[in-house]
């Protein structure tokens, strides 16, 4: 899908790109990282012509972009960045609605593309399609952002740090999205990020760069394993064995469990821990409420004194939450387990500690935590 040749750039003569050749095959997502100034946005933006190699190919599809129009080879691909580019004057439906006009679509497929977008983008169309980039928050903008890049169904999509001007729990969040959004449309992705961690998370392959120079290209699995030389080792860092629970989705270690309410008898909450020293409350509609620890049952003659509270947001991980998020939260509040939600915030089961112990050895999940 897209293919870079021995391509250098220079800037008189500084050399922004050396001698780089890359491969990204269609419907994944390469991400490029390194130190600032190693050549990551310089070769985002040859992908579709913002800069011009000095010498070597870029191809895409087949053509060299060399010889492609400009306006042409960049309506079919999409293009995010860190500061979004919204134009003020116009809505956000307006917006992403850009490219759309530029190619005549008519005006009933470009407002049926717009409500699609923005309900895929998580953003109510009612509410958000009448707005302006001024009153929308930094993460709402970024959402507004990848619809626009998204709007004319590029198979190739550039993405110049189009998560890095929000806070780290936006960022997460967006993150967790737009990979929601990559899993059911499977884009052709090349993203830029300084940071290793997103990298991680994000890649289906990662392109170390450094002064220009394409250092190690592989899956974030084989480069976390087997640093190609010791600035990759350095650049990765010691932690290599947690930054890998990133890669590792909560649903893989899930375990089944039988919550109670704080109407269950005490012979109902013995039977729900089943041998485990505590259980989690859920209310009327499965939501986890707080817990019960086997201690504590002998202390109180009515169970629903029992009860310890707990806030459902902080308390629990969701379906979409990798072993590195729940291990975080876990250290947070000095928990051993947490409950596992779905998207409606309703019990799917629960991650241990125990279980994260096991993927950082690579040994199979433990009968018990």
């Amino acid at each position: 899908m897209i293919h870079l040749e021995h391509v250098v750039k220079m800037y008189d003569s500084t050399v922004a790109v050396n001698d780089l050749s890359l491969d990204v095959e269609a419907g994944e997502m390469c991400v490029l990282v390194g130190p600032s100034g190693c050549g990551k946005t310089t070769t985002l933006r040859m992908v579709n012509r913002l800069v011009m190699p000095t010498s070597g190919r870029v191809v895409v599809n087949g053509a060299d972009v060399r010889h492609a129009r400009p306006e042409q080879l960049r309506r079919s691909i999409g293009y995010a960045i860190q500061s979004v580019g919204l134009f003020p004057h116009m809505t956000v439906g307006a917006n992403i609605a850009v490219v759309p006009e530029l190619l005549r679509w008519d005006k009933m497929k470009i407002a049926h593309r717009i409500d699609e977008l923005l309900r895929l983008v998580g953003l109510e169309p009612s509410q958000y399609a009448g707005k302006y980039p001024n009153q929308l928050s930094g993460g709402e903008a970024q959402r507004i952002g990848v619809a626009r890049a998204l709007a004319a169904d590029p198979p190739i999509l550039l993405m110049d740090e189009p998560f890095g001007a929000v806070d780290p729990l936006t960022r997460q969040r967006l993150q967790t999205q737009f990979l929601h959004i990559q899993s059911v449309l499977r884009k052709t992705v090349i993203l830029v990020t300084h940071d290793l961690d997103e990298a991680i998370r994000m890649a289906d392959r990662m392109a170390i760069m450094r002064a220009g120079r394409l250092v190690q290209h592989d899956t974030p699995e084989a480069i976390l394993a087997n640093p190609a030389g010791k600035f990759v080792h350095d650049f990765v860092g010691v932690d290599r064995a947690l930054k890998r629970l990133s890669r590792i989705g909560v649903p893989k270690f899930l375990r089944a469990v039988a919550p109670v309410t704080v109407d269950s008898s005490r012979e109902q909450i013995l039977a729900a821990m089943d041998g485990r020293v505590s259980v989690w409350v859920v209310d009327a509609d499965g939501r986890p409420t707080g817990w019960i620890d086997r201690d504590s049952l002998s202390e109180a003659a009515q169970v629903r004194d029992l009860a310890v509270a707990g806030d459902p947001a902080e308390i629990s991980v969701t379906v979409d939450n990798t072993l590195r998020d729940a291990l975080s939260r876990m250290l947070g509040l000095g928990f051993r387990s947490l409950p596992v939600v779905d998207e409606s915030g309703r019990l799917t089961g629960e991650i241990t500690l125990a279980d994260i112990e096991a993927a950082t050895t690579g040994a199979e999940k433990p009968d018990r935590a």
